[in-house]
């Protein structure tokens, strides 16, 4: 089982970026799919968690209104778009794969991606 993230980069405070998460060797239409970011120095944080085909949405408080997480069974691919950006976004985006509501409520996925790297810059 492989995660791929895609789409971070570097872009100024107000901007978007979309980041794509794929996977091989997993169906993530069965899946709890999570975003998580990592800051230099700090803990790895809860984004957003979307379980596909039951339309089962959740976002941190602190990106709510501003990324939509949304999935595409038939690329096999979740996405998080990610609008009005602040530097306090910045940091290494993850996402993960997990088979129960239990573990991914937990923050207790099986498979994690490699990170992609996202920079606001002020």
């Amino acid at each position: 089982v492989q995660l791929v993230e895609s789409g971070g980069g570097l872009v100024q405070a107000g901007g978007s970026l979309r980041l794509s998460c794929t996977a091989s060797g997993r169906t993530l239409s069965r899946d709890y799919v999570g975003w998580f970011r990592q800051a230099p120095g700090k803990e790895r944080e809860f984004v957003a968690r979307i379980f596909i085909n039951g339309a089962d949405i959740t976002y941190a408080d602190s990106v709510k209104g501003r990324f939509t997480i949304s999935g595409d069974t038939a690329k096999n691919t979740v996405y998080l778009q990610m609008n009005s950006l602040k530097p306090e976004d910045t940091g290494v985006y993850y996402c993960a794969a997990e088979g129960t509501i239990w573990g991914a409520s937990r923050g207790l996925y099986d498979y994690w991606g490699q990170g992609t790297q996202v920079t606001v810059s002020s």
